[in-house]
């Protein structure tokens, strides 16, 4: 599958929100571990799912690629998410402030908005993930990328009304430990090849 080429087409730079970064995920490459990390409080952290935001919010369009090990969800979310506690409010796709994509290493594939969650078939394994938003468009897309191609998962359609910040779940339990995403350049400069 191929994206729409828009010249304003912007990449996602990879800048983490320590302020929002829960207890147990390791800031340098972003690794679910098991050890508590000695992060200052603050009142931005998710103090019960181990999640984190981004810390710019995307208006316009934006393509980025996720390379991923482990169960991690890749999403996007408003920033006035709910931070403390365990509920869904907090929890990304469990409302209706965030959207999200669950990836698991067996193949298998979910999405999830507004705690309403659809899974999804797929052929093949990949450890890379393609997040296409066009935000004045109210598109929010999802591919798995094999070999330099994109095949699309899902596409959420709705009405941004705020700035939307990309983040990342990683998991539940011991099997969760290692979980990962790093950002991959894509070093396309006019965009997307259409």
């Amino acid at each position: 599958g191929s994206l729409p080429y828009y010249s304003t087409t912007a990449y996602l730079e990879w800048e983490r929100d320590g302020a929002s970064l829960w207890w147990f995920l390791l800031l340098f490459g972003v690794t679910r571990v098991l050890e508590d990390q000695s992060y200052p409080d603050h009142p931005e952290r998710f103090d019960c799912w181990p999640q984190l935001l981004c810390r710019d919010g995307l208006t316009g369009r934006c393509y980025w690629e996720v390379e991923r090990r482990g169960e991690v969800d890749i999403s996007v979310s408003y920033r006035g998410i709910s931070r403390r506690g365990d509920s869904r409010d907090c929890m990304f796709g469990g409302n209706d402030q965030s959207w999200s994509l669950n990836c698991s290493d067996d193949g298998r594939y979910s999405v999830r908005h507004n705690n309403r969650e659809t899974s999804i078939s797929s052929s093949s394994v990949s450890n890379r993930v393609a997040v296409y938003v066009d935000c004045p468009a109210g598109s929010l897309s999802f591919y798995r990328v094999s070999s330099d191609s994109l095949i699309h998962l899902h596409t959420f359609n709705t009405t941004f009304t705020q700035p939307i910040y990309p983040g990342f779940w990683f998991g539940f339990g011991l099997t969760s430990l290692g979980s990962s995403v790093s950002l991959c350049p894509v070093g396309l400069p006019g965009g997307p090849a259409a």
